[in-house]
């Protein structure tokens, strides 16, 4: 970590992001070594992002009738 990413984390925290949200947004911004890291702790979440990426409009089955 830089000093850099310290002071932009404190940014994002201010902005009192839901965790989950956080945790969606790191994945997608991560490099392939990150990303299954993340994959790993996170498995359900994970799921679900790769089914609502490929969803229309991010809806899964049941959402939105």
């Amino acid at each position: 970590m830089s000093l850099y990413d310290y002071e932009k984390s404190k940014e994002v925290a201010a902005k009192d992001y839901p965790f989950y949200a956080l945790v969606i947004a790191a994945m997608r911004q991560a490099d392939t070594d990150n990303l299954e890291k993340l994959s790993r702790a996170f498995p359900s979440t994970y799921m679900e992002l790769k089914a609502r990426y490929n969803a229309p409009g991010g809806l899964l089955p049941g959402e939105g009738d």
